[in-house]
């Protein structure tokens, strides 16, 4: 059994705010706590109240300010002695990091976090941050190297019912059975995922669960009807709660649903809107995914098979830069249908 989900980077006097807060109250209240312990002179507080800020602004797209929150959160966790509360900073350092393209700091920032967690007695904060090492594992597409983590963190999280963390696991699972073609799976994790997420009030997970459900619905059945309805209810979850970086995903995986039906002109209005909205806040990931599925509808849409050469070329370099395994594959089909047929039209749509 799973109780309702919790937000665990909301600490100290900022407990009493929900999984489901908007991020701008988020912001709002932890600003004004984090203001008040530092006049106080409070150290752990300011440390507590200062990583809430921290992953409001980084959630909201605002990597500047998200830098400076949780750099000024592990120095208050330091000075006041906090082993957790730095372990905490640097998990959202490290996701920050992740957010931003930056796959090998993530990487040293999230293990750094991880060891500070058990050192400092936090089950959650290890936990959490063992969960970001393998997100940043799958995201580059090394699957048989976290697969193993995420189904352990899994089993951690089902054993203690954390519903929230159970979420996450499932649906990491998921995308990678989604990716290598095993679709029955995928969704059978997803739905699971987003059962769990509707009963505990997890509208977050929901919304996730809610795009990788309308993700396999349009490439296994070919309904894209129902993929896009699907899609329509997370975005309103997205919109409600300030979700920027959910909220351009779902417009770029209606761009991809719409794309699979052949309705290029639509799919290029949606990965249009999703590149300014990556773009916006600096999500080189979200970006590239969003201008090679741009390139593409241009592509069927009658843009020159030169330019499209030389868009997909510079992804390439770019994917290979960042080190995104899956993406770069996704490209390199691209490049095959695109650039190499001698009819793109008769090739099979690229998934």
């Amino acid at each position: 059994m799973y109780g309702k989900a919790f937000a665990p980077e909301y600490q100290g006097a900022l407990t009493t705010l929900s999984v489901n807060s908007s991020l701008t109250e988020v912001l709002a209240a932890g600003t004004e706590q984090l203001k008040a312990a530092e006049r106080a002179g409070e150290h752990g507080e300011a440390a507590r109240s200062g990583l809430a800020v921290a992953e409001a602004h980084r959630r909201l797209g605002r990597v500047e300010e998200a830098d400076r929150a949780w750099k000024a959160s592990y120095r208050a966790a330091r000075e006041a002695g906090d082993v957790a509360a730095m372990a905490w900073a640097l998990w959202s350092g490290g996701t920050l990091a992740r957010q931003r393209g930056a796959l090998p700091l993530a990487r040293r920032l999230l293990q750094l976090a991880a060891d500070l967690g058990e050192r400092g007695g936090d089950v959650v904060v290890r936990g959490y941050s063992l969960a970001g090492l393998a997100e940043t594992g799958r995201i580059q597409g090394d699957y048989e190297a976290v697969g193993r983590l995420h189904e352990q963190l899994l089993a951690e999280a089902r054993r203690r019912g954390e519903a929230r963390h159970t979420v996450w696991a499932l649906e990491g699972i998921a995308q990678m059975h989604r990716n290598t073609g095993a679709y029955d799976t995928a969704y059978a994790l997803f739905e699971e995922a987003a059962g769990i997420a509707a009963r505990a009030d997890d509208r977050r997970g929901h919304a996730w669960a809610l795009r990788g459900l309308a993700d396999v619905v349009s490439v296994r059945d070919g309904d894209t009807e129902r993929a896009l309805a699907l899609l329509s209810e997370a975005e309103a979850t997205c919109r409600a709660m300030k979700l920027s970086s959910a909220l351009a995903y779902n417009h770029k995986m209606r761009g991809n649903v719409l794309y699979r039906a052949g309705r290029y002109a639509e799919a290029r209005e949606l990965y249009e809107l999703a590149l300014t909205e990556f773009r916006a806040m600096r999500e080189p990931r979200g970006e590239a995914l969003a201008r090679l599925g741009l390139a593409k509808s241009l592509a069927r849409l009658g843009r020159d098979r030169a330019e499209t050469a030389a868009e997909l070329a510079d992804l390439a370099r770019t994917l290979e830069r960042i080190g995104l395994r899956h993406a770069r594959e996704m490209v390199a089909r691209a490049q095959e249908e695109f650039c190499t047929a001698v009819d793109a039209g008769t090739t099979e749509a690229a998934r």
